[in-house]
């Protein structure tokens, strides 16, 4: 299906050539084009991940697995919209955690009472959700507290800077912790990664398809946001939303959609330990990687953005995110009502974005 999607990535500039390269016309096929662009990516890393080995091959694949969304995070940042970026961030932590999971859970209970998975995984993406909720929370509360002194602005940056750092150390450390002095405590097992569906399905790429495809892929991806970034504007003007609706539903949907399906695959075939580590862990990566990334990047340039959002909606989404990830996976197992309580979330959070 993935393959056929990627005709939009033509159509896409076609449509930029026959209209203009800010019409909702070309803003939709380019945001529909990032989605099987984000799978092909994910697929040459998971190629990639199986020719250097366990270690090696995981650090591949959290390293790369929201490329996508990072790009095009990054092009919007370079068109003056950080508060869309926020609000992007935003929408793929929620998205991930309370959509993807939900979907997830929702599809691999069908015709079961019940699945289970490891305590000891689950309880870590947890407690690290939570830290992320306080590292994002704080540089709003400091914004907060110096916004009355005039001689104190722009201290909210440093500190989102300073975040930024202990955010990324933090998730280095996470690796260095999953995938090298605890492995044997988080490695799956070999039938919960590798579908046993044929050899053919088994067939590794060789070194340079899987590279070309990832470089293609990410080059591609560069170009639809590029597209995405122009139009926005215009694109939210069309439809009658906000650009910061846009950025927290569907460009959160569009970066993210290849983790949704591969969540809901994995649940479906028995195997929700792995699901809820795509889901979750994403988020994860997001939250301790791309968004500290941004922030890094942006003060290089004229218009550093800060981890202080606009809305405190998101802040409160965030939070929700943390609360109710773990409420649904602290006792090791996962119920089809469980699924339905977090895309009740995840609806809730949306009609009140649409509303704002």
């Amino acid at each position: 299906m993935f393959r056929w999607l990627l005709l939009l990535v033509p159509a896409s500039v076609a449509l930029a050539a026959v209209t203009t390269p800010t019409s909702l016309w070309t803003f939709a096929a380019a945001a529909a084009a990032v989605v099987p662009l984000a799978e092909s990516i994910r697929r040459a890393t998971e190629h990639l991940a199986r020719r250097a080995g366990p270690a090696i091959g995981g650090l591949l694949n959290v390293s790369f697995g929201n490329t996508a969304e990072l790009v095009l995070a990054l092009f919007v940042l370079a068109s003056g919209k950080p508060d869309v970026v926020k609000a992007q961030l935003t929408g793929s932590i929620i998205g991930n955690s309370l959509l993807g999971l939900g979907l997830a859970i929702v599809v691999g209970s069908l015709g079961r009472d019940k699945q289970t998975f490891k305590r000891a995984r689950a309880g870590q993406l947890s407690s690290l959700l939570v830290l992320s909720m306080i590292a994002l929370l704080l540089p709003a509360v400091f914004d907060y507290v110096v916004s009355t002194d005039a001689s104190r602005r722009g201290l909210d940056e440093r500190l989102s800077l300073g975040v930024s750092v202990v955010l990324i150390s933090v998730y280095t450390a996470n690796l260095a912790y999953t995938l090298v002095t605890h492995r044997d405590v988080f490695a799956f097992a070999h039938h919960e990664v590798h579908d046993p569906a044929g050899a053919a399905a088994q067939e590794v790429w060789p070194l340079w398809q899987a590279l070309a495809v990832l470089a293609g892929g990410t080059v591609a991806t560069a170009v639809e946001a590029h597209f995405i970034s122009g139009a926005l504007t215009s694109a939210a003007s069309a439809v009658g939303v906000s650009e910061f609706f846009l950025g927290v539903i569907l460009l959160a949907l569009v970066g993210n959609a290849a983790e949704y399906v591969s969540a809901v695959y994995f649940a479906r075939q028995d195997r929700m330990g792995l699901a809820i580590s795509i889901a979750v862990g994403s988020t994860i990566q997001i939250a301790l990687l791309v968004a500290p990334l941004l922030v890094l990047v942006s003060a290089l340039g004229d218009k550093p953005m800060s981890l202080v959002f606009s809305s405190p909606l998101e802040l409160i989404a965030i939070a929700t995110v943390a609360f109710a990830v773990n409420a649904v996976t602290q006792d090791g197992e996962t119920t089809w009502f469980e699924g339905v309580l977090l895309l009740s979330i995840y609806v809730l959070l949306g009609l009140a974005f649409y509303l704002v």
